[in-house]
């Protein structure tokens, strides 16, 4: 049985959130107006969620965009960024460096109307939460699998450039080329297995091995990595 363990150089953890988009029109100052309607139908939406403003539909001659965005943020609006901004605007460094455009729309959300303080609330049917993925077909390259909630399972390769992120432990039936992180959440437990060994990258909780790292004798065969202590284990599979 071949193992081989790697000494941490920097702890990596990703995370994965949903920024709502808001995309302002002209007239600017009515959109402020159907936006501040909006709030007051439904005063807790924004709490707490992050927020994108889109600026691809306000004409690059108009003035002091900046100020416009502080308006929304005046409303308790937490804006992380900004996006398809002109380069020829000034001030929007405030919200960090403005993003591409995405090129596509996002998923239309729903705002629900919040009850008044009369109405009598509906309790909803309990629904198990799901605490595994499993994924029925390869993941091609540039794709990327992320579930926080425990393990995912793949039944076919990940391909190079491909990456598959799981709060729990990672399973691969196919050959592994791209990258593979268990323990997204902080779990040191998590492991990873795979068919055939050919990856760029393991990570477990935050300690990684690299493909130039890792012994010859491991590549093309079936492996499991897990973490001791601060260091990641590898062997191959009987």
């Amino acid at each position: 049985m071949t193992t081989t363990e790697t000494r941490p150089f920097i702890r990596l953890r990703g995370r994965s959130i949903m920024a709502l988009v808001l995309a302002p029109e002209l007239p600017l100052d009515d959109w402020l107006v159907a936006l501040d309607t909006q709030i007051q139908r439904s005063p807790s939406f924004f709490v707490g969620r992050p927020v994108v403003i889109d600026l691809g539909l306000v004409p690059r001659e108009h003035p002091n965009v900046a100020a416009f965005i502080r308006q929304i943020e005046q409303r308790g609006i937490h804006i992380i960024g900004t996006e398809a901004a002109h380069p020829a605007w000034s001030g929007l460094e405030a919200w960090g460096r403005p993003l591409p455009g995405a090129g596509k729309p996002g998923r239309t959300i729903e705002v629900p109307d919040e009850p008044g303080p009369a109405a009598a609330p509906v309790a909803a049917p309990a629904v198990p939460e799901t605490t595994a993925l499993v994924i029925d077909q390869p993941v091609r390259s540039g794709q990327s699998v992320v579930f926080e909630r425990g393990d995912v399972t793949i039944l076919g390769s990940v391909a190079s450039g491909a990456e598959v992120m799981a709060g729990g432990s990672v399973h691969i039936y196919g050959a592994l080329r791209g990258r593979a992180i268990a323990g997204l959440a902080g779990n040191s437990r998590a492991r990873i297995f795979c068919r055939k060994m050919h990856a760029e990258l393991l990570a477990i909780d935050g300690v990684y091995q690299t493909a130039d790292t890792m012994s010859a004798a491991l590549i093309g065969r079936p492996v499991q990595a897990w973490l001791d202590g601060q260091h990641m284990k590898m062997t191959v599979l009987d």
